[in-house]
């Protein structure tokens, strides 16, 4: 059996009576008062999660001669100091071993923030494809991870902060002192809500944890509205819509790969592109309250054409939504589409993402 973690506020989510329940190799707070709450909560408010599952690791040294501009589908020497990029881990056969994102910390310092479930397997890849030699760290274990989501969490932050976190552009961040240490504040996140992630040493989370509850406007939330939060804007999420057997293409996320540059699966991406996708990505709203869910059959007539990769019911559309990887010649928009699982149908229709477009995320 799987020896389960904990992250530092276990003891604050057992006070607060969330259900805990295994996520990525730990035990992690899915809700606390309900996951519609907690969604509604970040939708209006500011919502805190405890994040403190993902990986960190830190690569030290000239980046091109070490080898790291070269492990991802995007460059990382042009990302400007001070900016983080999302991307891609990929395999030899194109397909993703993780997505995940670089923070360019300083010249030759970089933060990657990666999946908890897939941290230990990153780590082992990203190190055997640097130089020999190269300083790379796993710094996981002491650091510790906030995210504050929601239309009030610049109000939030500027309470307790310095004024410059306020003036953060999207997909950047700032180094700072927070509660006496040195800590990263980016404006990024995971639900397409106004909001910031904060990386800090992981004996000071709880600190920090409290401070924000202090706040009125500020209710934790746990990983089950932060995945209805992630779906209502399209984001994918690795183990449902990414996996070692998709690729970004099929995965619609072509935006993030940049061809100009070499990397791992680069070939067998182009070879992929070439031939034309056998399945691809595409979103769908049911015409009813009915929850699609992972791995329910896509139909159309009596042929099964794709699989369910993510799908809830949307309290902002009043519907169920999902992602699904499908056969090419169904992802057309306004196709119309039944989804199944044993006894349950949902009649469905092939939509634009994002499905919900009216939130606070470039505030």
């Amino acid at each position: 059996m799987e020896q389960l973690r904990d992250t530092p506020l276990i003891d604050r989510h057992q006070g607060l009576h969330a259900l805990i329940a295994p996520f990525g190799g730990w035990n992690m707070p899915i809700q606390y008062e309900g996951i519609i709450a907690e969604h509604r909560w970040c939708r209006e408010q500011a919502a805190l999660f405890d994040i403190c599952h993902m990986g960190e690791f830190l690569y030290r040294g000239d980046l091109v001669a070490g080898g790291l501009e070269g492990v991802f589908t995007f460059s990382v020497a042009s990302i400007p100091v001070g900016r983080s990029r999302y991307g891609f881990l990929l395999n030899e056969a194109g397909c993703i071993i993780d997505d995940l994102i670089v923070f360019r910390i300083a010249e030759n310092e970089a933060m990657i923030v990666v999946n908890a479930a897939t941290a230990g397997n990153d780590f082992a890849v990203i190190g055997s494809r640097l130089q020999p030699g190269a300083d790379f760290t796993d710094i996981s274990a002491a650091t510790g991870k906030l995210d504050l989501q929601g239309p009030l969490a610049r109000e939030v932050m500027l309470r307790f902060f310095p004024a410059e976190v306020g003036a953060l552009p999207y997909f950047k961040f700032m180094k700072t002192t927070i509660l006496g240490c040195e800590a990263i504040v980016s404006r990024t996140g995971y639900t397409g809500e106004l909001g910031y992630e904060v990386f800090l040493p992981a004996a000071k989370v709880v600190e920090l944890w409290d401070l924000f509850c202090s706040d009125l406007r500020v209710k934790p939330a746990g990983l089950g509205a932060r995945d209805l939060l992630r779906l209502e804007v399209g984001y994918s999420l690795y183990g449902n819509d990414l996996d070692e057997t998709i690729t970004p293409l099929e995965a619609g996320l072509e935006a993030f790969v940049n061809f100009d540059k070499e990397f791992v699966g680069k070939d067998a991406l182009l070879k992929q592109r070439a031939a034309g996708l056998n399945r691809v990505k595409i979103a769908f709203r049911v015409g009813s309250r009915r929850s699609p869910r992972h791995y329910y059959s896509v139909c159309v007539g009596d042929e099964t054409v794709g699989t369910v990769t993510s799908g809830a019911f949307s309290p902002m559309l009043g519907c169920g939504i999902g992602l699904a990887l499908v056969d090419p010649k169904c992802a057309a928009l306004g196709s119309e589409l039944t989804v199944c699982h044993e006894n349950v149908t949902m009649s469905a229709a092939v939509c634009e993402l994002p499905f919900y477009g009216g939130g606070s995320l470039r505030s």
